[in-house]
């Protein structure tokens, strides 16, 4: 249930923000694409980010929008974080997003985005020592998420399959 007097945070794909309490943070549209939500609970803090790719080598050449590759956006929004006062040894982190949007008859591994996007989302969050909490990942139907710092509850809306809070 949603209170009327709190502020939600809406992050687009490829983008990132960070909230307090009682704000929260939500994001949509997330297929292939992974939602994570790295949190401080104590500090009431948390900043999501809605990973597109999981490698940055991926990108073309020239600039690149660090937010939208698991390798350069996890630890950009770790490092958002600590500059908003969170504690990197009480972050924990929270995941939702990663399906396998569309079947192919090929077993290429680039046609497997969703699941190299959870991979590569856990081998960050791994490298550098945030536990995760719990994931809804996988499957082949899109997600919203949302995630309230005061609860510390992630809020998980799928297609077809209904709602859930982890």
């Amino acid at each position: 249930m949603l209170i009327s007097n709190e502020n939600i945070v809406r992050v687009g794909i490829a983008q990132m923000d960070i909230v307090s309490s009682p704000n929260s943070i939500r994001t949509s549209g997330l297929g292939s694409c992974v939602g994570v939500i790295i949190y401080d609970s104590s500090k009431k803090i948390a900043g999501l980010i809605h990973i597109m790719l999981p490698d940055s080598t991926l990108g073309k050449a020239g600039q690149i929008n660090q937010s939208k590759f698991a390798d350069t956006g996890i630890p950009a929004l770790i490092a958002s974080l600590k500059q908003a006062g969170a504690s990197s040894f009480k972050m924990k982190a929270k995941l939702a997003g990663g399906a396998q949007m569309f079947q192919f008859s090929t077993t290429k591994d680039t046609m497997r985005i969703g699941p190299r996007n959870v991979e590569a989302v856990l081998l960050q969050l791994k490298k550098h020592s945030i536990p995760v909490v719990s994931q809804d990942t996988g499957g082949n139907s899109g997600r919203t998420i949302e995630f309230d710092p005061q609860t510390c509850l992630l809020n998980i809306r799928t297609v077809n399959q209904g709602v859930k809070d982890i």
